[in-house]
């Protein structure tokens, strides 16, 4: 109780007291639970409901019975995105400019989200609701990703009251790694035992529900469920894929043409709407050799069940809120972050980490690997002609701000406060629009106080008017983008747009070439009217300026990797004995020992008993890519795995004998990331081998980390089963690094465009 508050009687005794007590907070009755629905990369044409022919059919259910938004837009990346869905700030004014691997030392880009941007999830708690966020995360900055690190911008700092999910832009489907509430967990089965993240996700979401529906049947809720799909790895279970064989058989260039027909018939875009030209980077269809055909296609297939599996599980969710009676007064707002993703590049990919360790996407290999596409040990991607297709009828993609990175499929669903469902809302809508429009619904104001922080106002506006009204007039008639260096500004239905290449310094930014589209009657942007008004232009060109100073977006970068990423003090100093501790949670590639491109000593004491022992002793990355130092058949072992174009082993001579001893694997640098490595037992050289091309840039992309004991997730070689736990005793194990850590933003540059 706050000094003060209390109104009742102190007396001298009991007898002359009164006692009093506040009533406890609740929401007003029928206040409606709020539920946000976040899919990943998943663009404008790819939901059925939006044109698509993959099947959807939970979504489309949702929009036939809801409304779907036609003119939504979001930031074109993911952090920035999510950070406007929960503050109704604009994304500079959060800190969150670019994602959080890339955040540099300035307030528009350091992924610092500030407590003067409060939460929906801060704001809706002191009314009575509960609060959950569930799947990905992706807003706390990757310094703060570690058992170490502070907590005060995890979920449940910032007004969740549970969380489960993942923290990174992206991880493995089939072992993801994971977080409840504050620590890390391990997945609850194996891929083997059927397990998939996706169906995970709900699982709690559910349970979340339920418990608080056995204490309390009547308090609203916050859900904010936000799946990995369909971000790759596209990865779902081999029945799900299955069924979309030969279904895209025809190409990119036909699907365009058919879906967009689809839209202009269902009412998702006008009569009239044109379809933008096919980049000349992507290739005609067509002119595909059959063998690259038969790989995309197969690309294509995998996204598809990976869409369809995510459908059917937010099938169960909404499902199971049905059963418990809350669906009909139940805000459902069901999104995607931004456009199709691009990072698939050309040809697609069986190995992502492959770009950012500068190795070859090899035709052949994929070809040879192509019944994997969609399993446990190919991180998959699809081509960038179906990104195209995935945004028809705009232009580009995921990280630019034309339409097709920008504009996205918005689907509200609330039986108890929409009338007649099915209807279709052209009004301009923005990520910020929603928690206004949450706080509308609910007869609540901003708050400009929480938890006694100034608040700063709400950049976003409400649209609620539209939810009985379909001419109801558009509140948002201003919005600036900016994403590495491309920008745009909207206004009142006319859009300037300008494209910077990512990482290209050649190009200053007062040289870009900017376009001019009346997007209320072009919604593809086919017709640039630049040259016809250069006054209306110049208007918007000056107002994207005023704008880009009121909302912290300068100094301008396109640049995702620059000295700036790696200027920021280390989360944890650097150091060059690493102390490994057996069975410790797995620790992020942020804060594990660096070992790339520098000599380095493993050594574990262990207790091997008279039955011999077998397992980890120190790994780190996953069957994707990494280094394991392990015992399997009683001989000593390290094995280093290339990005999965190459493992690179090394066997102790002769069986390891039971007692104390000190097992070590020596890594000698011969040259940029090639050397030797040398198996020692008690000091003694068992097993040398040469190690010629050790991983540059990145174990992992999906959140493996290094461990003690056991192996994390997917094993680093398919030699042994995950997680080989070590069955002897290891006493004491470390990690001994010699010469400076190596960073190399050159690599990262060349890897950010290569998977453009």
């Amino acid at each position: 109780m706050e000094p003060g508050a209390f109104r009742g009687v102190i007396g001298r005794d009991f007898s002359e007291s009164t006692p009093w007590w506040p009533e406890p907070v609740r929401a007003p009755e029928g206040a409606p639970n709020v539920v946000f629905v976040v899919l990943d990369d998943v663009g404008f044409a790819q939901l059925g409901c939006f044109g698509s022919d993959i099947d959807t059919p939970v979504l489309d259910g949702l929009a036939a019975r809801g409304l779907r938004y036609t003119n939504f837009h979001t930031t074109a990346l993911c952090s920035p995105t999510r950070a406007c869905l929960l503050t109704g700030r604009n994304h500079h004014v959060n800190g969150m400019g670019r994602v959080i691997e890339l955040a540099t030392g300035f307030p528009g880009y350091d992924a610092v989200i500030p407590t003067t941007n409060g939460f929906l999830s801060e704001m809706l708690v002191p009314h009575g609701y509960a609060a959950y966020a569930v799947g990905k995360w992706h807003l706390t900055p990757e310094d703060e990703c570690h058992a170490a690190a502070p907590r005060h911008r995890w979920p449940l700092a910032r007004g969740f009251e549970r969380f489960y999910g993942f923290f990174s832009g992206e991880t493995h489907q089939f072992v993801p790694a994971l977080v409840s509430d504050n620590h890390q967990v391990q997945p609850g089965s194996t891929p083997e035992e059927g397990y998939h993240l996706t169906e995970d996700l709900v699982d709690h979401a559910m349970g979340f529900v339920g418990d608080l529906r056995a204490a309390d049947p009547a308090k609203p809720f916050f859900l904010y469920f936000c799946t990995g799909a369909c971000h790759a790895p596209h990865q779902a279970p081999a029945e799900w894929i299955e069924p979309y064989r030969g279904r895209f058989d025809s190409g990119w260039d036909a699907w365009r043409d058919a879906t967009l027909a689809r839209q202009i018939e269902a009412g998702v875009l006008p009569q009239g709407t044109e379809l933008s030209p096919r980049p000349d980077w992507v290739p005609a269809w067509d002119s595909l050799s059959a063998p690259e055909r038969r790989l995309y296609a197969r690309y294509m297939e995998a996204f598809a069940g990976f869409l369809s599996h995510t459908d059917h599980h937010i099938g169960r969710l909404v499902e199971y809120l049905d059963d418990t009676g809350d669906l009909d007064n139940t805000i459902v707002f069901v999104l995607s972050d931004n456009g199709a993703s691009s990072e698939g590049g050309p040809t697609g990919s069986v190995n992502d980490l492959r770009p950012w360790n500068v190795a070859p996407r090899d035709l052949d290999e994929a070809l040879e690997r192509i019944d994997e596409i969609g399993g446990p040990y190919c991180h998959n991607n699809y081509p960038w002609g179906w990104t195209v297709a995935g945004n028809t009828p705009f232009r580009r993609w995921k990280r630019e701000v034309h339409e097709g990175g920008v504009a996205d499929p918005l689907i509200v669903h609330w039986p108890a406060g929409i009338g007649e469902g099915g209807g279709f809302r052209r009004q301009y809508v923005h990520a910020i629009d929603l928690v206004p429009t949450v706080l509308d619904v609910l007869g609540l104001d901003a708050p400009g106080e929480l938890g006694r922080v100034e608040q700063r106002r709400l950049d976003g506006t409400g649209f609620s008017d539209s939810f009985g009204d379909a001419r109801a007039p558009g509140r948002h008639e201003t919005q600036y983008y900016e994403m590495f260096g491309c920008r745009a500004l909207y206004h009142r239905g006319w859009k300037a747009v300008s494209y910077h290449l990512i990482q290209d310094t050649r190009v200053g930014f007062d040289d870009d070439q900017w376009e001019l589209y009346h997007v209320d009657e072009d919604p593809s942007e086919c017709h640039d009217l630049a040259d016809q008004r250069p006054a209306k232009l110049r208007e918007l060109i000056d107002r994207w300026w005023t704008e880009a100073g009121r909302n912290q977006v300068l100094p301008l970068d396109n640049r995702p990797f620059s000295e700036l990423v790696f200027e920021r003090p280390a989360a944890v100093p650097a150091r060059s004995h690493y102390v490994c501790r057996p069975g410790a949670a797995a620790v992020p590639e942020v804060v594990a020992v660096n070992v790339r491109n520098r000599s380095h000593a493993i050594t574990a004491e262990v207790e091997i008993p008279s039955s011999g022992a077998s397992g980890v002793l120190v790994a780190q990355g996953s069957g994707l890519g990494g280094w394991s130092f392990y015992v399997a058949d009683r001989r000593l072992a390290y094995v280093h795995n290339f990005v999965s174009l190459e493992e690179h082993h090394v066997r102790s001579d002769g069986e390891l004998p039971s007692g104390r001893h000190q097992l070590g694997f020596h890594f000698v640098r011969t040259g940029d990331h090639q050397g030797t490595g040398r198996l020692l037992v008690d000091d003694e050289v068992v097993g040398e081998g040469p190690i010629p091309r050790f991983t540059p840039i990145r174990f992992s992309l999906t959140g493996a980390g290094l461990t003690c004991g056991y192996g994390d997730g997917l094993a680093v070689t398919r030699e042994y089963r995950p997680p080989f736990p070590f069955t002897g005793h290891i006493i004491r194990a470390v990690v001994d690094v010699d010469g400076p850590a190596f960073v190399d933003p050159e690599g990262e540059a060349r890897a950010a465009i290569a998977s453009q």
